[in-house]
């Protein structure tokens, strides 16, 4: 087994500079894209591995925004079609946090506040970090951000997206109560209505830190 030199114990054993690219080869160009890698990487047991064949979804950085109005208690999901969930057994529009695509150029945190704005119709300032992390790693380069944004819900809900993007997003207030007894719930595979990672571990976040919110008011 390689020794690991780096600071931390959960770190692995191997980097980047472990890895070798043959040849990369577009597959694919159209609203996402895919390419096919021919590479050869280390081995635990020492030496290198022979080249493998493996296609890669490019699909960028992202982040997500969970919001939260301490006042009240509420949470604010949006609800949208999605085709990877086609097959879903409760059906392809999906309960999940507002989300978006990182630009060229943008911050993370300017592209939080221009989701929630398109999204939700709403002003975001204070934005607190959740987490950073690759939902697919065996096969999507996409990295998520998630963060939470204190903002007031009452009588938040309604219709948005932008019209161009063919966005069709219903914006729903759910007492965070009734979200958490939902991931609790005892329902079927692929039926509970909160499914996501994002909504998961954004939810999970407020559970292990909304305390801290309990006393303050979202900005107006």
């Amino acid at each position: 087994m390689p020794k690991n030199d780096s600071r931390s114990d959960l770190d692995p054993a191997f980097s980047s500079d472990s890895v070798e690219i043959i040849s990369s080869e577009s597959v694919f160009k159209g609203f996402f894209t895919m390419v096919r890698l021919r590479l050869r990487h280390r081995l635990f047991r020492g030496g290198w591995s022979e080249e493998i064949e493996r296609e890669l979804f490019l699909r960028g950085e992202a982040v997500g925004v969970l919001l939260y109005d301490p006042s009240c208690d509420l949470v604010a999901l949006t609800e949208q079609f999605r085709t990877g969930a086609i097959k879903r057994s409760a059906g392809p529009w999906c309960l999940e946090v507002v989300a978006g695509m990182v630009e060229e150029g943008e911050s993370l945190e300017d592209v939080a506040r221009r989701e929630v704005l398109e999204e939700a119709g709403s002003s975001v300032r204070d934005l607190h970090f959740i987490h950073s992390y690759i939902p697919s790693p065996g096969g999507s380069s996409e990295r998520i951000h998630l963060y939470c944004a204190l903002v007031d819900l009452q009588g938040a809900e309604g219709i948005f997206g932008l019209a161009e993007e063919n966005e069709d997003i219903r914006l729903r207030v759910f007492p965070r109560q009734n979200i958490v007894d939902a991931m609790r719930g005892n329902y079927a595979p692929g039926e509970n209505p909160i499914d996501n990672a994002t909504t998961l571990i954004s939810m999970q976040w407020l559970e292990l830190n909304r305390e801290k919110f309990t006393h303050m008011t979202p900005p107006a």
